[in-house]
């Protein structure tokens, strides 16, 4: 369970999100972490999202505004096989 935390700083609307610990990163994180079995098997996955976290976090210091990939993602188009594109590429 997430709820809001009061940082006390104006920031981005997604640099909100992760400094409440409910941005996507995170919670695949969490699920990494609480499937049984997944966490050895997913490191690697978690190291990434680890560091989309810090980048991400990097790039809104630095520019003042979240990521173009996180800006400009939207839902992608449903293509009818189930894949979702590669975790970085614009929907």
């Amino acid at each position: 369970m997430r709820g809001y935390k009061e940082e006390g700083t104006t920031t981005t609307p997604f640099d909100m999100v992760m400094l409440n610990n409910m941005d996507r990163f995170h919670l695949v994180m969490d699920v990494i972490d609480r499937v049984p079995g997944l966490g050895s098997r997913a490191a690697i996955l978690c190291e990434l999202m680890v560091d989309e976290r810090l980048r991400d976090r990097e790039y809104t210091r630095e520019v003042g505004a979240d990521m173009p990939d996180v800006n400009d993602w939207t839902w992608p188009a449903a293509s009818g096989d189930g894949r979702q594109p590669p975790l970085g590429t614009p929907g």
